[in-house]
């Protein structure tokens, strides 16, 4: 009965975001629309005129467009995993609230990951549409990318969700932006292969979740799926996932229960 329970309180989460929408869709929008047109078109100009052959004989468009597919995965994950669930606690108390219903810690857990895992699928959504749009696309298999994004987005919020319910202060989310987001960006393979780092750093890169999300979204964006190599992206992905849900259940029991 855990995820019956774990529907209602989705459905609260449901009713607040219906109040809020319109402000969250133009950053859904504009976000894909804005890296898409400044990395691919703009620094893409610049690259391609050197040779792709480091990239896989592709434009830089194309190498690069499902990695912000997957990056941007990551940062919905994050931004809805941290201060949300934070202020669930501390500001707004809805679980505090919810507390008081026949919802246990771990259903009120549940259906607020249903709710981000609605909105990485969402903005994942968008984001594939425009990969198309732009012609970054080189297979039908990019429309695989989209469950790859969610995937991925979900192996980040999961287990942050898990640990911001933990936090005392709010403090704590800067470093997480400052000091794992930004270097998971910079050092995924999400703006240029992996190749071009040290090979200390390139098996430091090979152990992170987000290069797994782009390494399979960028395989099925252009059409050059490895079976084996594309299982393996989606079992770590799918192992995390799990582990931070695992996790979650007994945070929130740990947190909420008084």
């Amino acid at each position: 009965m855990a995820w019956p329970l774990a529907v209602r309180a989705f459905r609260c989460w449901l009713t607040v975001y219906r109040r809020i929408w319109r402000s969250s869709v133009w950053s859904s929008v504009l976000g894909p629309v804005f890296y898409l047109g400044a990395m691919g078109f703009g620094l893409g100009s610049l690259v391609d005129r050197h040779g792709t052959a480091s990239l896989g004989g592709v434009s830089y468009l194309a190498f690069v467009a499902p990695a912000i597919l997957a990056s941007s995965a990551m940062n919905t994950a994050m931004e809805e995993a941290s201060y949300p669930v934070f202020g669930s606690v501390k500001w707004n108390k809805i679980y505090i609230g919810a507390q008081a219903t026949p919802l246990r810690p771990s259903d009120i857990f549940r259906g607020h990951l249903l709710f981000m895992s609605m909105r990485i699928a969402m903005n994942a959504a968008l984001t594939t549409l425009f990969i198309w749009a732009f012609g970054a696309a080189r297979s039908p298999l990019v429309a695989l990318a989209w469950p790859a994004a969610v995937l991925t987005g979900l192996a980040f919020a999961a287990p942050i969700a898990a640990w911001a319910v933990l936090v005392k202060m709010e403090n704590s989310f800067a470093y997480l932006f400052r000091f794992v987001m930004m270097p998971l960006m910079l050092f995924s393979g999400t703006f240029f292969p992996l190749s071009r780092l040290p090979g200390w750093l390139r098996v430091l890169a090979y152990a992170t979740p987000l290069w797994h999300g782009v390494n399979l979204c960028r395989s099925l964006s252009l059409g050059r799926v490895d079976l084996p190599t594309a299982l393996g992206d989606v079992a770590y992905l799918a192992v995390l996932a799990a582990v931070g849900i695992w996790a979650g259940a007994r945070s929130y029991r740990r947190r909420l229960y008084v």
